[in-house]
């Protein structure tokens, strides 16, 4: 996906996309490895499922979580996705209806998962599954056998993977733990910094981990040398934050443009944000980068969804406002297909691959 086109005069949206109202909060989106399906998890417990192919007018619904669903990210396999919930279940579902129980967590809420999956030229690569419950983290090889369980000193908030799948990031309060995946020792590097960190964002290299914070900004800490890395001045919390793909630029929502912080050429510190497809008073609410260009999607408390291309700094309207707020915002892994959700229960999924 390389540059943007002119805005057309019909929302891309009705030209390029299905969607539906599903009555119940869009907590997480994601697509099947295998390019079937998007899933669209609900607060109402129930996973929809939308064809990428074929007819639209049936999406399937599976009652995955006696509660709302928390959580949800690709399986790690083709044909399914993984989810957590508030009754302390981690389940792999499928469209079917088929849902297996990876791990019963009690009474511990299951909140944040993430998974990785090789991409081409990675064939060493393993995959792996993970999910967060109270102060531990429990990571799973690709069968869904559970490899280990991580833990912290706090509630963790959110969990990140880096491109390989080797290293993964957890927020929690005063700061943020960095594991590497296969050690045998499984000892953390702390990285401290006093107050609520809320999210975590791993750069694909694994050269630097940003946290989103209660107090309106943003922190970071560089790998290398832990050099500190303070990036604030936001009006609200900055709840998404998505790198790039070559993790030059950091995108980030809690204003009411889309901030990008440059990690490149000594940045971000002392270096100003690029800030792109403003003009309103509107907060972005979701950010999430394009994983084969430098392309950023974004979507505002008004139900607005844009595209932006960094170089051109062209925008391209998706969907118009008038849903809610959007709650998420995702890519498939070929960078061809986007969909998203709002807290009102609308749910879209646009092909922007070329034709």
């Amino acid at each position: 996906m390389s540059g943007l086109q002119a805005p057309p005069r019909e929302s891309v949206l009705e030209t390029r996309g299905i969607h539906r109202s599903l009555d119940a909060f869009v907590v997480q989106a994601a697509f099947d490895r295998g390019g079937s399906f998007a899933a669209f998890a609900l607060g109402d417990g129930t996973v929809r499922f939308a064809p990428l192919a074929g007819p639209d007018d049936e999406w399937a619904s599976v009652t995955v979580h006696d509660g709302a669903v928390l959580g949800m990210a690709a399986d790690a396999l083709e044909g399914s996705i993984v989810s957590g919930g508030d009754d302390g279940d981690y389940r792999r579902v499928k469209p079917d209806g088929e849902a297996v129980t990876l791990a019963d967590l009690g009474s511990k809420w299951v909140e944040h998962v993430v998974t990785f999956a090789p991409g081409r030229g990675r064939d060493r690569d393993l995959p792996v599954l993970a999910c967060s419950a109270g102060k531990q983290v429990h990571l799973f090889d690709g069968s869904g056998r559970r490899l280990k369980t991580l833990d912290h000193p706090s509630t963790v908030t959110g969990i990140s993977f880096d491109n390989r799948g080797k290293r993964l990031a957890a927020s929690h309060y005063n700061g943020a733990s960095l594991w590497f995946v296969a050690s045998k020792t499984d000892t953390p590097r702390r990285l401290e910094w006093k107050g609520s960190h809320i999210g975590v964002a791993l750069q694909p290299d694994a050269e630097a981990v940003v946290t989103s914070m209660q107090e309106n900004a943003l922190h970071g800490w560089r790998v290398t040398d832990g050099q500190h890395m303070r990036m604030s001045g936001y009006p609200t919390k900055p709840e998404s934050i998505s790198f790039s793909r070559s993790g030059r630029w950091l995108a980030s929502s809690g204003a009411d443009t889309i901030v990008l912080w440059p990690f490149f050429g000594g940045g971000p510190m002392g270096k100003p944000p690029l800030e792109l497809a403003g003009g309103g008073s509107v907060v972005v609410s979701r950010v999430v980068f394009n994983p084969r260009s430098d392309v950023v999607a974004a979507g505002f408390a008004d139900g607005r969804v844009v595209l932006v291309d960094i170089e051109s700094q062209k925008v391209l309207p998706i969907a118009p406002p008038g849903h809610g707020t959007v709650s998420t915002l995702v890519w498939n892994d070929a960078g061809s297909h986007l969909a998203f959700g709002t807290e009102l229960g609308f749910a879209a999924v646009v092909d922007l691959s070329k034709r």
